[in-house]
């Protein structure tokens, strides 16, 4: 996977989640209390690309956010 894909979309989770003035830690519980086996060290990995994010997460995430694919994948630059 190309890591520098990986860098935006990290920083993009990052950003929207700063935007809705939730923690890690929020974000985690609620994915665990939505069945995903998700720690904060974990989430914190994938906003830095140190970890790969499942196709599951990714749905979940939407979610929670409540915002578009198009805005997890390439946030404000298209």
């Amino acid at each position: 996977m190309d890591t520098n894909f990986e860098k935006i979309f990290g920083s993009n989770l990052r950003r929207i989640r700063e935007s809705k003035k939730m923690t890690q830690e929020t974000v985690a519980a609620k994915m665990q209390l939505s069945g995903c086996d998700i720690t904060r060290s974990a989430l914190a990995k994938i906003e830095v690309a140190q970890r790969h994010i499942y196709a599951d997460e990714i749905l979940l995430l939407k979610e929670i956010y409540g915002v578009s694919f198009e805005e997890l994948f390439y946030g404000n630059n298209r």
